[in-house]
């Protein structure tokens, strides 16, 4: 393996961090992980599987580097987290570096694997105690160890100021007034029956799906808002950074926000592992059974609206398209079918992809994997090669995905293997077609 590119990118946050390790301070820090944070889940795992290999046809990484042995998901296993636990923790800076790069850029937890293992092993979390230990050696790829920083100095990914905040969500609520003039962005409206949320790319590269919801939400007659505060980012990269710590304080200040404003429910935004960390990852690292405050996905909210004819369609979308699962919604949640019920509703020419809902092939931009930046693009392009020949078979001019990694992913696949294609998020087709009542209009 180590003849082949990826061995020979160039990333000061593994490559620099490691000239600073001990062989005592590595053997530390993975005493400390595997006595007190894995107990009995992961000792369960290692000792169930046998190595039988069946989950490898699971893996998009896999089959598209040709089925070289090296990417499957038990030889990415076998290679960090079995040969560190073999070795009691006695390794090396190099072994570390060559484990962070398989834990953080040869996979994406994106858990189809353990679909297809006959035990139902959770190959994902071993890959993610990998990241735990990487982080807390700090050797993590330095574009998602940056985007942790940013968490933590700021409340949110993208180093948006609290100000720059405010100004775009009045700025899109003056977009969205161009199209429905009674449109608008209510901030900080206590007992709201919603609160919005979104994560940091919206308002700093996408604002306009901002304006978007102001619409769906005053279509819809929804009660909502937003929190002009801190709190209002839940993309929580260092969830998949392997910084825990720094996980927890973003999610604790997510719910005590929405608990503040004393919301109903909270409707999260198209984005599929700030969903995770919302409703899974972060409650359970804060040591709660549930969130404070439900929470849906907006994949389940444009079911709602849809079904129940809060939004009505006035004439379908007309171009071809299909579809990218995200793997937290609908391998992790089951929302499959209410997102096909959403394009069926929205769009007049529609192609399933193959396989699809939760045995789709994951976008391989999740799970952290895209923000380990530039250095390890074509990487990841390369170990989804499957993903472009899928999406190609289908004909369609548009993907619809509605998570921001899967529309930044797919957009590189595209691009990368010329597929001619455009993406597209639920949000920009539904204001496109819904029927805004006529008191609404402009």
């Amino acid at each position: 393996m180590e003849d082949r590119p990826e061995s020979q990118v160039v990333d000061s946050g593994l490559d620099e961090t490691i000239k600073k390790l001990t062989p005592d301070q590595i053997e530390r820090v993975v005493r400390h992980v595997m006595d007190n944070e894995t107990s009995a889940r992961l000792k369960v795992y290692v000792d169930t599987c046998v190595h039988c290999g069946l989950c490898s046809e699971a893996c998009q990484t896999y089959i598209s580097r040709d089925r070289d042995p090296w990417f499957s998901p038990v030889a990415k296993v076998k290679n960090s987290i079995w040969e560190l636990i073999r070795r009691k923790g006695k390794v090396d800076g190099a072994f570390i570096r060559r484990m962070s790069r398989i834990v953080f850029t040869e996979c994406a937890v994106c858990r189809r694997c353990s679909m297809y293992c006959p035990f139902g092993i959770d190959i994902a979390y071993l890959l993610l105690v990998g990241r735990r230990i990487c982080s807390l050696l700090g050797v993590v790829p330095k574009y998602l160890q940056d985007t942790t920083n940013s968490h933590a100095a700021t409340s949110n990914q993208m180093w948006v100021h609290q100000d720059e905040w405010i100004d775009t969500l009045q700025w899109q609520e003056e977009e969205a007034q161009f199209e429905i003039p009674s449109a608008r962005i209510p901030l900080e409206k206590e007992g709201a029956e919603i609160m919005y949320s979104v994560i940091a790319p919206e308002p700093k590269i996408l604002a306009q799906l901002l304006g978007n919801m102001s619409q769906i939400f005053t279509a819809a007659g929804a009660d909502w808002t937003m929190p002009a505060t801190d709190g209002w980012d839940n993309s929580n990269m260092a969830m998949y950074s392997g910084d825990f710590e720094v996980m927890g304080r973003v999610e604790r200040l997510h719910w005590d926000t929405a608990a503040r404003l004393k919301v109903k429910r909270i409707v999260m935004g198209e984005c599929g592992h700030a969903f995770r960390g919302a409703v899974y990852d972060g409650p359970r690292w804060l040591g709660w059974q549930y969130p404070p405050i439900p929470m849906v996905h907006a994949i389940e909210y444009y079911y709602e609206l849809l079904s129940t004819g809060k939004i009505k369609v006035k004439e379908k979308y007309k171009p071809h398209v299909t579809v990218q699962d995200p793997c937290n919604t609908v391998r992790g949640r089951g929302l499959g079918d209410k997102l096909r019920y959403v394009i069926d509703a929205l769009c007049e020419n529609f192609t399933d992809v193959s396989p699809n809902h939760e045995h789709n092939y994951c976008c391989m931009a999740g799970g952290g994997t895209i923000n380990c930046g530039p250095p390890w693009k074509k990487s990841r392009m390369l170990s989804n090669r499957v993903k472009a020949e899928q999406l190609e078979a289908t004909g369609a001019e548009i993907v619809i995905t509605p998570c921001h990694n899967c529309h930044s992913g797919i957009e590189d696949v595209i691009g990368f293997y010329k597929l001619g294609m455009h993406v597209k998020f639920i949000s920009e087709i539904m204001v496109e077609v819904m029927d805004v009542p006529e008191n609404l209009k402009a």
